[in-house]
């Protein structure tokens, strides 16, 4: 009886969840840049600290060669340079990272010990917000569970069930239902975090009422941190995933999302603002008109490749880079993943600046020294103290910067960026004298020798530079698209009704 009492309500909340969801072709969720300008001095702090913690997510890719038996992904390892997506859990409120180099949601759960977190997240909202408790609704995920497999590299269930005591006879005859999922351990950038799994009801905030309740969720909740105080919202390509979860539920949303980014080039005001993050297909016909009056934007798509060793990233092919009317081939690495995972280029919302291997990048630095560099200054002091190259100062305020356009693999067509995209100007007065000059610095990164690479990812095409397009993420047809936008304005025609 009691069996049959709970096979009626799991069938009662799945067909109201059902329900809800399918009156529904897309959700509309506000993401918030996480910037908080109090925390940086000056902007070469602001500029130093985003492009250091960009190349040492980039290389983390890259250094756990030897951990297998330890899960590794990667983290947004800065505060100031990445985007939040809100939940609640139990009535509590809980901002996290929003991750597509990651596949798992976790977050802080009370009680939480967090070493070496002072200074790690500067952001006030974030600071102040206690780590929620546990209801009494949530439940442990059993180690015999697809799900603890997933979160621990997909070793044996046996073997997790035995780490969980489960006796020997209940193991062989499969009877380890009432045991948990063992602590699994994630090492990031720079620190890590022990958890368990468990199931609960979360809450999306849509954009306009009711909220998105969404039962029976995996999440990892967190105890014990080592330097990082804040949760991630994983988007990757893993089981574990928020849109893996989510088309279990419902296909139409969970195949699909995208986010539009609000350009802001680090101005205090305009971060402010919300970049809708969009989960399923909407109507691009009818939600363009209320941004412009025209048809649906045109998106260019590359397939994504598939990586071996970090299958939770959007990987794809990197033909090469235009400046101005030169087209530079990238190095064949770029344009596949190979069996050892080395290769390709990641679209990565955790990662500010984007970062190439050293033979591409010192092509494109080259090309910009031959039509910035020999009518402007080289402002070496200012390389220094952001961690940019190159920086000019601007002669008679004004600079001529040539385009630039990636060319992405399989479609012969290119995704030219804004030049606040890629060439970030402002104001200096730390030339010692008290003279403020312009100052214009390339914001793509070297990466590193292509020897250096192996095992990872070539490239990482970071949040600053998809600043303005819609990034669309089609997990059913296997492809990334990009397509110009006003994202503010998007955002608030897709709260109309």
């Amino acid at each position: 009886m009691a069996a049959s009492h709970s096979l009626l309500l799991c069938f009662i909340l799945c067909f109201f969840t059902h329900i809800f969801i399918s009156t529904s072709e897309a959700l509309f969720l506000p993401l918030i840049h996480s910037l908080s300008k109090t925390q940086f001095t000056s902007t070469h702090h602001l500029l130093k600290s985003t492009s250091t913690r960009s190349t040492a997510r980039f290389h983390h890719y890259h250094h756990n060669k030897n951990s297998h038996n330890h899960r590794q992904v990667s983290l947004p390892l800065s505060p100031g340079s990445d985007y939040t997506l809100s939940f609640t859990l139990n009535s509590q409120p809980i901002s996290l990272y929003l991750d597509t180099g990651s596949d798992l949601v976790w977050f802080p759960c009370q009680p939480f010990e967090c070493i070496l977190c002072e200074g790690k997240a500067e952001n006030a909202s974030l600071a102040s917000t206690p780590p929620p408790k546990l209801s009494k609704t949530a439940t442990p995920v059993s180690c015999k569970s697809s799900a603890c497999s997933a979160v621990h590299s997909n070793l044996p269930s046996s073997d997790l069930c035995a780490i969980s005591n489960c006796p020997l006879e209940s193991i062989e005859i499969s009877d380890c239902r009432r045991h948990s999922c063992p602590q699994f351990y994630y090492a990031y950038g720079d620190g890590s975090l022990v958890a368990r799994l468990y199931r609960d009801s979360i809450r999306l905030p849509l954009s306009g009422p009711p909220n998105l309740i969404f039962n029976n969720f995996t999440f990892g909740c967190a105890h014990t941190a080592l330097a990082e105080p804040i949760g991630v919202a994983g988007f990757g390509r893993g089981v574990l995933s928020l849109p893996a979860q989510l088309a279990t539920l419902s296909p139409q949303l969970g195949n699909q999302f995208s986010y539009c980014l609000v350009s802001h080039s680090f101005d205090s005001d305009r971060v402010r603002r919300p970049s809708p993050l969009i989960l399923g297909r909407y109507d691009h016909d009818e939600k363009e008109r209320r941004v412009n009056g025209v048809n649906k934007p045109s998106f260019v798509y590359t397939s994504m490749l598939d990586n071996p060793k970090h299958p939770y990233f959007y990987c794809v092919g990197l033909e090469g880079i235009s400046i101005g009317r030169k087209k530079i081939p990238a190095p064949e690495f770029l344009r596949k993943v190979d069996r050892e995972g080395s290769g390709g280029l990641v679209v990565d919302s955790g990662t500010t600046f984007t970062m190439l291997p050293a033979r591409l990048y010192d092509l494109v630095v080259a090309e910009f020294e031959n039509r910035v560099g020999r009518v402007n200054e080289r402002a070496s002091v200012i390389e220094e103290n952001t961690g940019l190259s190159p920086c000019y100062y601007f002669a008679n305020n004004v600079v001529n910067v040539p385009s630039m356009v990636l060319h992405f693999a399989g479609n012969g067509s290119g995704v030219a960026l804004p030049r606040r995209n890629y060439f970030y100007e402002f104001l200096d007065g730390g030339d010692g004298k008290g003279m403020k000059r312009k100052v214009g610095c390339l914001m793509l990164m070297n990466g590193g020798d292509e020897a250096e690479l192996t095992g990872g990812p070539g490239a990482t095409l970071g949040n600053y530079q998809q600043q303005g397009f819609e990034v669309v993420y089609d997990l059913e047809k296997g492809r990334v698209g990009f397509a110009r936008r006003q994202c503010a304005s998007l955002w608030e025609a897709l709260n109309q009704n």
